[in-house]
């Protein structure tokens, strides 16, 4: 069966930082080729990714993921009905939920009991975060209007239970579908990931260093009064070149995106969207651990982006063995001619070299290797011939 899965391959060079932090400050890594590299959890660059689609889609193709879930959906009801107090919307919101998903939404225990009996009243929550899309939350808050009279026996009536799985299951955000939804107490209305985001990693070998730093007290009544400093403490980076890859099944998105985020999208376009905002999203986001302290804002050196028929390839095998820097020269070239060398040498062994369209985006004569790989564009290019691919082949599939 003939598939549409798109590959992204990033070279990245990142300064001094520390993107991913683990419990105790220390940037995380890996060991791979039998050496310690950096590593940016797949977490941390798809959470940077969905933060990026905020200026690439518009709001009501996005979702939320939080445990305030019964906060978020009582305001919408008091906006269908404003006569609803807001206690009253707040246990609305969380049978709603409760029914709509099987987990118990309940007021959290550090503020049940609590001794100060000013303190405002606290909203329910989840036990654990939970994702749902704008037009989903938009449809529950309806849902739970119509029931506000009596919305626990409104609930014992299996049509309406069935009413809020079935909106809770339907109509997904871009987000939902592209990185999927896992509720623990409802399996039946989980969402199978159609993006996967590997760690990255970096090319070369890396050892943590420690910055040591002095913060000044600005207003003291003397001038020899506390010659030291007002704070001291130290803060764990590494620099890298960085492999990033991600992998998204096209088929599975349009699966999980259904008909249509607006009644009148023809079938390819809501596709279309998000792969481009994914794309996009992908390959310009960067994840903002200890960013105030390091300044990191750069932009991939090069970027690799094949559609296969088949199944996803990482190209994660170039750097088995690690990328040495020479004199006077970095990493980033010798990573582009790793890449450059590996890329055909696996797919014509697997048979996979003429099933792949591809396209190369590229910064500096140190990428240069990377040229003969595929077609060379822009990023506005590369974002919208993907874009056109995908439509072209998903009408072609109708």
């Amino acid at each position: 069966m003939t598939r549409t899965i798109i590959d992204l391959h990033v070279l990245q060079s990142v300064p001094p930082s520390n993107l991913n932090r683990d419990d105790t400050g220390t940037p995380k890594t890996a060991v791979y080729g039998g050496v310690r590299r950096a590593r940016v959890s797949s977490q941390a660059w798809k959470r940077a990714t969905r933060k990026s689609f905020h200026d690439l889609l518009d709001p009501n193709e996005l979702g939320v993921r939080t445990k305030r879930v019964a906060e978020l959906l009582s305001d919408r009801i008091r906006g269908l009905d404003a006569s609803i107090d807001e206690p009253t919307a707040w246990n609305l919101a969380a049978e709603t939920v409760q029914n709509a998903t099987g987990s118990k939404i309940e007021v959290p225990k550090r503020r049940v009991g609590a001794k100060d009996d000013d303190a405002p009243a606290a909203a329910p929550e989840a036990k654990y975060l939970m994702f749902l899309s704008a037009r989903q939350l938009d449809g529950l808050a309806e849902l739970a209007v119509e029931g506000r009279d009596d919305i626990t026996t409104f609930f014992k009536d299996k049509d309406n239970k069935a009413r809020a799985k079935q909106i809770a299951n339907a109509r997904h955000s871009v987000d939902i579908a592209l990185f999927g939804r896992m509720v623990a107490d409802g399996a039946d209305i989980n969402v199978d990931a159609a993006a996967q985001v590997a760690h990255a990693l970096s090319v070369h070998q890396v050892e943590n260093e420690s910055d040591y730093y002095t913060a000044v007290d600005d207003h003291k009544e003397r001038e020899d009064d506390d010659l030291g400093a007002g704070m001291i403490g130290t803060v764990e980076f590494n620099s890298a070149t960085l492999y990033r890859y991600a992998a998204l099944d096209v088929d599975q998105l349009r699966g999980n995106l259904g008909k249509g985020l607006r009644d009148d999208d023809p079938v390819t376009e809501p596709v279309r969207r998000a792969v481009e905002a994914f794309v996009q999203g992908f390959i310009t986001s960067m994840p903002t651990g200890k960013v105030n302290t390091f300044g990191n804002h750069t932009l991939p050196d090069a970027v690799v982006v094949k559609i296969r028929s088949a199944r996803p390839i990482s190209f994660v095998g170039a750097f088995e063995e690690p990328c040495k820097a020479g004199a006077g020269s970095g990493y980033l070239q010798q990573a582009a001619a790793r890449l450059a060398d590996y890329v055909p040498e696996i797919e014509q062994a697997y048979g996979v070299a003429d099933n792949a369209r591809t396209w190369v985006l590229r910064v500096g004569k140190n990428t240069e290797a990377l040229s003969e790989l595929g077609t060379q564009v822009s990023l506005p290019e590369l974002v919208s011939e993907v874009g056109e691919e995908v439509a072209r082949r998903q009408e072609a599939a109708q």
